[in-house]
């Protein structure tokens, strides 16, 4: 079965962060629309999410951040933090749509319906702090359907890979005390947010089960691949994983205006191999990855085109 699940709705676009953001309202209709025209529109499973419930939230935020969030949403565009991440009208639903999102890959991957799934939504996640906003973050959807595969379908270990060029502290901090969750990050080093060095390797009960590999600026497939196959890798095979998910960052391209690597469209599809074959040796392909930054959008767009190739088993 080579069945990838794409992830979408339109409503997406409605969390509202101002004319001006890097985050823009159109990012996940662009990626969207790109591979609906593409040719892998045929060998997707289309799918669109429902809101989750609210306290689906609170498996890795506490119940006042929660709370925080729905009563700004409620208003007109506030700033949630110091820096660049704000609430609209309707950001709250928009959220709880992408935790719905994640919750549905994650679904209908173990019940069979397909054999990976991407997830085209918005706003990011790998920022967000159990307490605080941040770094255009609301909710750490990744986390929230770590926690959700784990508890409706019994998973003990699960396995985050995260090659957002900036490193995800809000799901670092998440985990770093967890054994059963094993967080490994490549990222732009030192940048936003100032965390992720290569010392930071979990603490108590989890330590060692985080895995950071900084990067200085300017680095790019070589740097990449030697991460990847010298360090994920084994990594992987220790942990021997139930489940992979991905937060799957376009913003170390070259192109992407927020940052300083040289990664290439290609070279996702190539971080894509690896992952995909780790996910086939230790888990039955079971893999789901989400749709963190990348700012750049027609470059989001076509990497974004190498990544689900490689998923579904076109390149």
């Amino acid at each position: 079965m080579e069945t990838t699940a794409f992830v979408y709705h339109p409503d997406y676009e409605l969390h509202d962060t101002g004319p001006w953001h890097p985050e823009t309202s159109r990012r996940a209709r662009i990626v969207q629309e790109r591979i609906r025209a593409s040719e892998l529109k045929d060998h997707l499973l289309w799918l669109e999410p429902e809101e989750a419930e609210p306290l689906c939230v609170e498996k890795c935020h506490t119940p006042a951040y929660r709370r925080f969030v729905e009563e700004s949403s409620g208003q007109k565009r506030t700033q949630l933090d110091a820096g660049d991440t704000w609430a609209s009208p309707e950001s709250y639903r928009v959220a709880l749509l992408a935790i719905g999102g994640v919750m549905m890959a994650v679904d209908s991957v173990m019940e069979g319906r397909c054999r990976n799934g991407f997830v085209c939504s918005r706003p990011p996640g790998h920022h967000a702090r159990p307490e605080a906003a941040m770094g255009f973050c609301l909710f750490d959807q990744i986390a929230i359907a770590a926690r959700y595969a784990q508890e409706k379908h019994g998973l003990e270990r699960i396995l985050i890979i995260d090659w957002d060029v900036h490193h995800g502290n809000g799901t670092e901090e998440i985990f770093y005390q967890d054994p059963s969750v094993f967080y490994f990050s490549t990222h732009q080093h030192p940048f936003y947010p100032g965390t992720g060095a290569a010392n930071d390797t979990g603490k108590g009960a989890g330590a060692g089960f985080t895995l950071n590999v900084p990067l200085p600026a300017g680095c790019g497939l070589i740097e990449y691949r030697d991460a990847f196959q010298n360090q994920l890798v084994p990594a992987a095979n220790r942990f021997k994983p139930d489940l992979i998910l991905v937060s799957a960052g376009f913003d170390a391209h070259r192109e992407d205006p927020l940052a300083g690597m040289h990664l290439e469209d290609e070279d996702f599809a190539e971080l894509t191999h690896y992952v995909r074959n780790l996910a086939e040796e230790h888990c039955q392909g079971r893999l789901v990855s989400i749709l963190e930054g990348g700012y750049n959008l027609q470059v989001l767009a076509r990497s974004v085109e190498k990544h689900l190739a490689v998923l579904c088993g076109q390149a």
